[in-house]
Parts: C-alpha cells; structure tokens; sequence
C-alpha cells in the first residue's frame, strides 16, 4: 500500500459523503497524514441499511490521527514536532449537497476553524441502476442533484477558498466520459448523472488551468462498499478491492502539483506509476478473479463474457451477455412463430425472471402489434410475471417440464393474470416440434 509522506499535514480537505465507503477512507488517508479533514455527509443519524455518520467518522478519524501522532513522537523520540504539523483534525457537517445554505455553512465553518479549504473532493453519490421505464423521476432527480448539481454546487463555493491554497485541488470521483452506448441504454439516468461529475472535471479544469487541480478518478474494479453488497448481492465482496486503494490513489493524486489536471485517473494506473506492484494486498479476497467495473469496457461483449466469468449478478451484467445462450436461442424461436392471430388469441404480456445459469429477464408480448419477444423489460406492463430457474424455463417450453406441475412444485411461481398464464401452453405446444 502507498506509504504516508505528510505531505498533506496542515492542510484542509472538504470532502463530501465521507461518513462511509470510498469518501470515508480517503478522509481517513488524509487524517494519517495530518490534514484537516471537513466530513460533509447527510448522515447524521445512523441509516437502518448503510452503516457510518459523519460522527462515526470524525471520531475514527480523529482516533487514527491520535494513534499516528503517538507512535511518530515516541517512535522517533522528536518531541518537537507540533501537532499541527502531523495531528489531522476532523469537522463533521451536516451536508445535503443539493441543498445550497447547507454547503454554504459547512464551508464557512471549515474556512472558520481551519483557515481556508486546499482539496475539495466531491464523493457523494446516488445509483440507480434501471432503465428509462423503471426510473421513477423521483430517482431521476436524486441522481442528478447528488451526482451532478450537487458537484457543480459544492465546487462553485469551494473554489473561491481554493484559489487562495498554495496547491489546489479538486478530486471527483466520476469515471473517464465514454460514449459507447452501452454505457447508456441500461441505466441512461445513473450514466448521464455520474458523466455530469465528469464533465465538470473536463469544464473546470480547464477554466482554472495554473490555478486549480481538477481532476477525476475511477476503479478499474468493483470497490467493496455497502452499497456494492446491497447491489451486487451476497458474495460480490469476493470480487472485490477493498476502499483503500481508492484512498492511496486520491492521495497520489494530492501530492502532484497543479499542472496535473484535467486527467482522469484509474486507480491501478497511478499506483503502478508510484511504484506499487502487489495489488494483492487490495483485495477483499487475495488471488480471486475480480469484477470490472463500470464505464471502462473496451469491447462491450468482451467485458460482458468476463463479468460472466467473475460471477456477476444480473444487476452488473450488460444485456449482451444474454445476447448467447441456450435462452437466447429460445427466444429467437418464440419470434420466428409470433403472429397477428397469435396475439389476437392470447391478448396477454409475459414477463419471466430467470435465475440459475443464465439469469435475466425476458419478455413475449403477445398483447400488441404483430407481438414480440427478447430480453429485457417488456414495452408495457406485464400481466403476468414467472420467476423460475433458467434450467426449468428451457425444459418447460421443450416440453419436458409441465407448467402444471413446475407451479404445483415450487419451481414456477406466478404473479398477476392465471388465465393469460395457462394460455402460454398453446405457445408452448407451437414452439416444441421447431426445437
């Protein structure tokens, strides 16, 4: 792991949503080294899922700060060095960052207490990972006042404090802009909120060009966080790295002068360039293979074969993965046999959530137009929902498994219309001699 310089001692770091996670462990990078750190989070009271508040934080902070302070004087037996030199000190702000008063305050405060603000790091985030139909605006908003207006906001009224810093910066954390559309057309409302934080690294940092340090990281793999749990279901932490190399290399990117900006910074990519080789001592679970993460695909399918590989759940796979497969093959055979009179006899739209080998979610509209099929949320709202094992949704429209007795048995259970669902037999019967 990168090793402490002091290099940040004395300085003040705002940092926004760092009662937990990525934000929390760059705050406490920052207090081993001395700084003052400014925790603005919204979490003042503990959340019944996300654990940590900016309480929790400022103490642990402040607790590693004192252990640090300790082992450096008796350890070197230098009793002159000051505390300010290498004591960090924590603030812990209630911050809802898109609100204005309440950045405005947590920025006086800081500038009170501290003397001005040297690093800005604009952490706080919301994810929503679904599609433009199954966003509700109300996510939509939250996205974009925590990812976007709440970075745009809370840079606009730490730069005035910045520009005064005798080195400047500004970290978002926001991944590299990427216009591949798939990027896009699973979750169109989470890329445009998280490439808004990107873009106002590629705006800001060329506006304060010799001023200020505008910068952007990224992980090159899934970070353990609650969050990541919450997502990615149990075991995904295997998958992982742990939050510290988020930390080491915020903090490589502190230590780089002013000409540095405008960049935006993968994490193995600049630790490599500071010299470390064991990436290793990173992860949650030594020698496991690791899950890529968002955004940084070079090959769509390439990382959609490798995401599979790893062991991701649905929510991290890209639609393409379910591009192949036996599912896939089934489904291009429900579409060949789809027909007017069909839909005119059936009048009902399927949804199936398949689990097992080669889980997703499909559709056959058998409702409107000449009907269709594929993978992915249907076109309107479902009338009928099966969720079943991928394995025994094959053997069901092979003919080896009957409806009947898969429902009977446990292994099919449906919600919503049971007469739409006993009329997928007739569709079934149609698509047995084709396969």
């Amino acid at each position: 792991m990168l090793q402490n310089t002091g290099k940040l001692a004395g300085y003040t770091i705002f940092i926004t949503g760092a009662s937990r996670g990525i934000g929390k462990a760059i705050a406490l990078k920052a207090a081993r080294d001395g700084a003052n750190v400014v925790i603005a989070a919204k979490t003042a009271d503990p959340h019944p899922k996300l654990p940590g508040t900016i309480y929790t934080a400022a103490a642990e902070s402040e607790r590693r700060t004192r252990l640090l302070l300790l082992t450096f004087i008796i350890g070197h037996h230098r009793a002159k060095f000051k505390i300010e030199a290498a004591g960090g000190k924590p603030l812990p702000c209630i911050v809802d960052v898109r609100d204005e008063k309440q950045i405005n305050d947590a920025v006086k405060q800081a500038v009170e207490k501290f003397g001005g603000i040297d690093i800005l790091v604009n952490n706080a985030s919301a994810i929503n990972l679904t599609g433009t139909l199954e966003t509700p605006m109300k996510k939509v908003d939250l996205m974009l006042g925590i990812n976007l207006r709440g970075t745009y906001l809370t840079s606009k009224l730490c730069i005035p404090h910045l520009l005064k810093s005798k080195n400047p910066h500004i970290l978002n954390l926001s991944p590299p802009l990427n216009l591949n559309p798939i990027w896009f057309k699973n979750h169109t409302a989470y890329t445009m909120a998280k490439y808004g934080m990107s873009m106002c690294v590629l705006g800001m940092a060329e506006e304060f060009r010799g001023s200020i340090a505008v910068n952007a990281l990224w992980p090159k793999t899934a970070i353990q966080t609650t969050i990541m749990d919450v997502l990615g279901g149990s075991g995904i932490d295997k998958q992982c790295r742990k939050v510290e190399i988020m930390a080491d290399a915020a903090y490589a990117i502190f230590k780089q002068p002013t000409s540095f900006t405008g960049q935006f910074v993968i994490d193995e990519d600049i630790l490599k360039k500071e010299g470390i080789k064991d990436f290793n001592v990173y992860a949650v679970e030594p020698d496991h293979p690791l899950l890529p993460d968002l955004f940084l695909g070079q090959k769509p399918e390439g990382l959609a074969r490798q995401m599979e590989e790893h062991g991701a759940t649905p929510a991290f796979k890209s639609a393409d993965s379910a591009a192949t497969g036996p599912v896939s093959d089934l489904f291009n055979t429900i579409r060949g046999i789809l027909s007017p009179d069909v839909v005119k006899n059936t009048q009902g739209v399927y949804r199936f959530d398949l689990s097992g080998d080669h889980a997703g979610v499909w559709y056959i509209d058998l409702k409107n137009d000449a009907g269709s099929a594929g993978s992915g949320e249907p076109p309107v709202k479902a009338d009928v929902v099966m969720t079943l094992d991928s394995s025994d949704f094959i053997k069901m429209f092979e003919g080896k498994l009957k409806p009947t007795m898969a429902f009977m048995s446990g292994k099919l259970k449906i919600k919503g219309d049971m007469g739409l669902a006993m009329k997928l037999d007739k569709m079934m019967g149609m698509i047995k001699p084709k396969l």
